[in-house]
């Protein structure tokens, strides 16, 4: 069963492409028809790829990586942000900060940063500070929670990247083709889509239109996260009955070596008595 279907993308108003003077050629394939001057993209076409999409996300959130929301375009930024929160994945919702791929160890530096700061508030050490540097530290970690705050817990790079409007975020999208990592992005009919791993031909204009087709794929994404919890959970327990069978038969076999032992000894005690006897009567003949 598909994940959205054709009437909910078009009660969203996915279906509205740019203006047929503006179009790339190379949407040709996933544009349905032009109407008004205005080209129609094929939703049948965008179901199957959304679909395709997912399975994609489900199986990295299964494999317990990790997936970078970009969207720094008024209509998609609050949507994306709330999506990614809610599936506990990082986002990038204001700006684009150079680098973020490529020079990401700048970036971490710039996180730890952050994190420094907040120690300082937490240890009481802000507070024996001068209320002008306290001032300048509140400004600067305002900044950095800003622009880096929802990927502060990104410890390493992302496996996929997903973006709304792939001509406002073509620094994001260079970068990730620099380093090989994946692109799922929503693609509107004046962009490229050769340059897109997984293309999702749908407006990128209306916060409806993103907001449906995020809804599909965070639920992928959940349920992904919801099987690797069960799959961790059912490797603890066998471990966990792993590591208890050998104790019975170790018990057992120190239970058999205790029985053997006491036996042992009281054979021994048995024949100590018969002995003594024997040794006397020795010494009374040579006497």
């Amino acid at each position: 069963m598909s994940r959205t279907t054709f009437q909910e993308l078009l009660d969203a108003g996915a279906h509205f492409g740019h203006l047929a003077r503006k179009w790339n050629p190379k949407m040709a394939p996933y544009i349905f028809d032009q109407k008004n001057g205005i080209h129609i993209i094929d939703l049948h076409k965008t179901v199957v790829k959304i679909d395709e999409a997912a399975e994609m996300m489900k199986e990295l959130a299964r494999s317990g990586r990790k997936i970078l929301f970009v969207a720094t375009k008024k209509q998609a930024k609050e949507v994306v942000a709330e999506k990614a929160l809610s599936v506990n994945m990082p986002s990038v919702t204001e700006r684009w900060p150079g680098g973020m791929l490529t020079n990401f160890p700048t970036i971490r530096k710039a996180v730890k940063k952050m994190n420094t700061i907040d120690k300082m508030k937490e240890d009481g050490t802000f507070d024996k500070l001068a209320k002008r540097e306290r001032l300048q530290i509140d400004r600067q970690r305002a900044k950095l929670e800003k622009n880096l705050g929802s990927i502060k817990d990104m410890s390493r790079l992302p496996s996929a990247l997903f973006i709304v409007d792939i001509q406002k975020e073509a620094n994001a999208v260079k970068e990730a083709a620099r380093l090989n990592i994946p692109v799922i992005a929503m693609v509107d009919t004046c962009c490229d889509p050769t340059q897109i791993d997984y293309v999702i031909p749908a407006n990128d204009d209306a916060t409806r239109s993103v907001e449906v087709i995020l809804d599909a794929l965070c639920k992928a994404i959940q349920e992904g996260l919801e099987e690797r919890k069960l799959e961790k959970e059912k490797t603890d327990a066998e471990e966990a009955q792993a590591s208890d069978a050998p104790a019975a038969p170790a018990r057992k076999l120190r239970a058999r070596k205790g029985a053997a032992v006491k036996v042992e000894t009281e054979a021994e005690a048995a024949e100590a008595p018969a002995a003594e006897p024997a040794e006397a009567a020795a010494e009374t003949v040579e006497a």
